[in-house]
């Protein structure tokens, strides 16, 4: 036998190695461009099934690994939720109130879901408020805008990845996939319902016999296995943010809900008959830990902004090490096998987004799930765009559900508005090819700008789901009040925002505002890395000019300083005699 038989095989890391030329989790050129031929089911079902005892083991443990940062992944999403809805419950009511216009019921479904962080609670109170506090056309704008400030949840957990640029690009590019499908269905169907009440008419007909019924309420498996975890900690009051919004309730104490009053000992549900936006679980006659007996709602918001500070390190924490645990899993996995295990029809993806959804009763746990596998390559965003369709479809059965038990058919109305909406968005921007690029490309080119400047995600849930909308709330605000001085301010503000608006768009098509705005990028992502590597490179200079310096043997500056002040104090002695 040869010597190079002898000599341990070097690893292949490369494609270019590989005389199939296939690209395994892992490589170092992962990242580069590809168009791979199609795996066989049998490649598939030999790295899924023929491995080692030991390799079963390992597969076994990163199982057992990650269900449990999983479950603490969907434990800190719960708690996040929670603790939204303490800490703004009172400011979101607030927002749900009289008739009013159009935009403003857009914006009030806009922001208050990025209040409360969850569409369903959003839902949930609109289809209470009908009949009583708002009309049908109205809730159907407000849920226009409850389908925008859902997909806020997944493009927070897309921020996990911002540590590598790769995966920061591909995880908020699949993030704001949901964002871009949701944006441009509201600015086809948002005019299309202004102009001709599409919605309101589709399901005043097919509610028109209906009645509606005590129902049961369902709770899928993330509101049996996490929610009583979550309850140990924190529980929201939705009543009183329902009270708010209908107005028969209020944050302010005397007003039924504050103080916070209690029998003596130990705080219980059976006890605490008056509770705030932090309740007790009646069921189990317990209070959570954060509850405060003859708390203020001050005291109740600073503790839902503490509950939300620990969700969020809960949230990050898990994040990191469900993305570290998959990859090491995936190390060394073709990534033609695992595309093609993943890549099933487009219809059936969406089935299966709905049927997710469903179970676990959130469109924003199923997304944020996926959103770290996009993110680290295991599903590329032509497959994870269906899904999220299909979670948009989904999500509307808590509404539904809602609807069944509430008197009157006007919410069961605004329950199918929620429906349709979602199935007519998906008809327009999913079976014709080119209109489904569009969703994608516009995320695609998100994703793209993380990678030019690191900051762009914070500008972008910033501007997008805060600045925009309550610039658009207060300008609409102006037209309802009924004031012509008002009015005229209004439509000077319009024509400003118009203009400003075609003009940036004139820059971009025509003065090569997108070239200048990348160079822009550019140069600052440039700046910010030549910042972090400038004590490294200092380092790696000093020990070059050390090691040159004893090759050559020249003296260092401490020594040279030294001879010079020797030689001069000599010259001195010799003056002096």
């Amino acid at each position: 036998m040869s010597d190079e038989d002898n000599k341990p095989k070097k690893p292949i890391t490369s494609r270019k190695d590989r005389p199939t030329g296939s690209i395994h989790f892992g490589d170092d050129d992962f990242n580069a461009d590809e168009e791979p031929a199609d795996a066989t089911w049998g490649e598939v079902f030999q790295a899924c099934c023929v491995r080692s005892p030991t390799e079963w083991g390992y597969a076994f443990g990163g199982f057992l690994v990650v269900c449990f940062f999983l479950y603490f992944f969907l434990f800190g999403l719960e708690l996040m939720g929670t603790s939204a809805k303490v800490m703004t419950g009172c400011t979101a009511g607030a927002l749900f109130g009289d008739e009013t216009n159009p935009v403003a019921g857009l914006m009030v479904g806009i922001l208050s879901t990025v209040l409360l962080q969850s569409s369903s609670t959003t839902t949930s109170i609109i289809v209470s408020l009908v009949g009583s506090a708002i009309s049908v056309r109205q809730a159907i704008y407000m849920v226009m805008g409850a389908n925008i400030g859902t997909t806020v949840t997944n493009t927070l957990v897309s921020l996990g990845q911002l540590g590598d640029a790769d995966q920061l690009e591909r995880a908020f590019a699949g993030a704001t996939v949901h964002d871009m499908f949701n944006y441009m269905t509201v600015c086809v169907l948002f005019p299309l319902e202004i102009a001709t009440g599409y919605l309101r008419h589709l399901t005043g007909a097919m509610v028109k016999n209906a009645s509606t019924s005590d129902g049961e309420t369902w709770e899928g498996p993330v509101k049996k296995f996490v929610a009583p975890l979550g309850e140990r900690i924190i529980k929201s009051n939705s009543k009183l943010i329902t009270a708010v919004a209908k107005g028969t309730g209020s944050c302010d104490d005397g007003d039924g809900f504050y103080p916070v009053l209690c029998e003596p000992g130990e705080p219980t549900a059976s006890k605490c008959k008056q509770v705030g936006l932090i309740s007790c679980n009646s069921d189990k006659n317990t209070c959570p830990s954060f509850f405060q007996p003859n708390a203020t709602a001050k005291d109740d918001k600073v503790s839902g902004g503490v509950v939300f500070f620990i969700s969020i390190v809960i949230l990050f924490t898990c994040l990191l090490a469900l993305v570290n645990v998959l990859q090491r899993m995936l190390l060394g996995l073709s990534t033609r096998v695992v595309h093609k295990a993943t890549n099933v029809n487009g219809y059936v993806a969406i089935a299966v987004g709905c049927g997710l959804t469903i179970l676990v009763q959130s469109s924003s746990v199923v997304t944020s799930a996926l959103t770290p596998l996009v993110g680290i390559g295991a599903i590329h965003l032509n497959q994870m765009y269906p899904l999220t369709l299909g979670s948009n479809i989904g999500t509307t059965v808590t509404a539904l559900l809602a609807s069944m038990v509430t008197e009157g058919t006007e919410s069961l109305q605004v329950a199918m508005c929620h429906l349709f909406f979602n199935i007519t968005g998906i008809a327009i921007f999913y079976p014709i090819p080119f209109m489904r690029a569009m969703p994608i490309h516009a995320a695609r080119q998100l994703g793209k700008a993380t990678r030019q400047w690191r900051g762009f995600p914070f500008l972008y849930i910033f501007v997008m789901f805060v600045i925009l909308p309550a610039i658009c709330l207060g300008i609409s605000f102006l037209f309802s009040d009924g004031s012509k001085g008002l009015t005229v301010l209004g439509s000077l503000l319009v024509v400003v925002l118009i203009l400003s608006l075609g003009y940036l768009a004139y820059w971009w098509r025509f003065k090569d505002g997108k070239q200048t705005l990348n160079t822009c990028f550019e140069r600052r992502e440039r700046v910010r890395l030549t910042m972090k590597d400038l004590p490294d490179d200092m380092e790696f200079l000093k020990a070059k000019v050390t090691a040159l310096m004893e090759h050559t043997g020249l003296p260092d500056d401490d020594e040279e300083h030294g001879e010079t002040d020797k030689i001069k104090d000599e010259d001195e002695e010799e003056v002096a005699a």
